[in-house]
């Protein structure tokens, strides 16, 4: 069969395999998985049930029971690429409830959507992969190369129970090529994403009773002066290394924005006392060009300027990419044109995926699926197309990838 009559077969079974996808994503949208507290077993017996059903054996390997990590490897009939797959089965809290128009743990099909938590993040491109793998399986005497699909625990949170541990038990998994299903939005290409900072800010000042508050004085007054001068951090916008040349901050050009937000904020609990302490605890994201480094030592001159304030550092990498014009890159932008019928625009993912464990091991990896906007939210979806069309570019993906030289 030529290459192009195989690549036909392998879009043909999955369209045709539609309505099985669909309903492994209700199945993996009825098994809850919200981090905290990060529970994948209920996932992971589903995934595996789909898997073992169309004859694929896969293992379990976990830090503790509830927290499962799922692989298995298919080996082609050539000694090519070993390329994997990766996806998480945790999600999103749901936010606020009341704002949900549907049901959160039951999937909606609706006007070319399908609704449900971790839809967008990342349930849809999990399925979308497990199908692919499945499809490849159908032809592994084919295969030029091997490949490994992977779904993890933990993502949400940037905890160690899932790809971190998984690549330190099995580091045969880190393959030569790596595919995230995390989607950047829009079904745009991420080469690259932002890197994280968690910063916790303590303020410490005089306790006592509320009317004898001082201007500046208290730990509350002090932190609130701190946040105010970094608050004008989210107008910086960063200038691109000429590495990712033709690469854009997507949407808004937010992928080139650095962010910060205090997530948690804690102080005293009566209203007519003076608290001695206060807390506020960051979360920055930082866009390729703009270091962990730099925004520290931005931080620690404000803190120099406001008496009573300790900063600490729980938590931080740099931001990471793969060249835009690497062989790997090129060979998935070529896949999703064929697909799609366009060339893809190529973005800075804004949220931190697992392709960050790849990308310092030196591998190539990068984020592609079917998350329809810049991050989940509430009525999280994706788009019925998009969920098959990331099934077909995964699996005509790692065919290609497995050639290249």
């Amino acid at each position: 069969m030529t290459s192009s009559g195989w690549s036909e077969l392998i879009l043909r079974e999955i369209d045709e395999d539609r309505e099985a996808l669909v309903d492994l994503c209700r199945r993996l949208v009825a098994a809850p998985s919200m981090n905290p507290p990060g529970r994948t077993t209920e996932v992971a017996d589903e995934l595996q049930a789909f898997l073992r059903g169309r004859g694929l054996a896969s293992e379990r390997i976990a830090v503790v029971d509830d927290a499962a990590n799922v692989h298995l490897t298919l080996s082609g009939s050539a000694e090519g690429k070993h390329v994997v797959f990766n996806a998480h089965m945790d999600t999103m809290q749901p936010g606020d409830e009341s704002a949900w128009s549907v049901p959160r743990l039951e999937l909606t099909r609706k006007d070319g959507r399908l609704y449900g938590l971790g839809m967008g993040n990342l349930k849809g491109g999990l399925a979308a992969m497990a199908l692919a793998t499945t499809v490849l399986a159908r032809h592994r005497d084919q295969l030029p190369g091997s490949l490994s699909f992977t779904a993890v625990c933990d993502e949400v949170m940037f905890g160690g129970r899932g790809t971190e541990h998984l690549l330190a038990v099995r580091p045969d998994l880190a393959g030569d090529f790596m595919i995230s299903a995390e989607g950047p939005g829009f079904m745009d290409f991420a080469v690259a994403e932002k890197g994280l900072l968690w910063v916790d800010v303590e303020a410490t000042g005089p306790g006592g009773h509320s009317s004898r508050a001082l201007r500046g004085e208290s730990a509350v007054g002090k932190l609130a002066n701190f946040m105010a001068q970094v608050d004008i951090f989210n107008d910086v916008f960063a200038t691109l290394p000429e590495e990712l040349k033709g690469v854009t901050g997507g949407e808004g050009n937010l992928g080139l924005r650095l962010s910060a937000n205090a997530g948690v904020i804690q102080a005293g609990e009566v209203r007519s006392l003076i608290s001695p302490s206060a807390l506020a605890r960051f979360d920055f994201r930082l866009p390729p060009g703009i270091t962990a480094a730099s925004v520290k030592h931005r931080l620690q001159k404000i803190a120099s300027t406001v008496p009573g304030i300790r900063l600490s550092y729980p938590k931080e990498w740099d931001a990471n990419w793969e060249a835009a014009d690497s062989p790997y890159a090129k060979s998935l932008i070529h896949v999703i044109a064929n697909v799609r019928g366009k060339t893809p625009q190529l973005v800075v993912r804004l949220p931190g995926s697992d392709a960050r464990h790849w990308r310092n091991k030196g591998i190539p990896a990068a984020c592609f699926g079917p998350q329809p906007t810049l991050s989940a939210g509430v009525d999280d979806y994706a788009n019925e197309q998009d969920v098959v069309d990331c099934a077909k570019i995964y699996a005509l993906a790692a065919i290609d990838l497995m050639s290249l030289r």
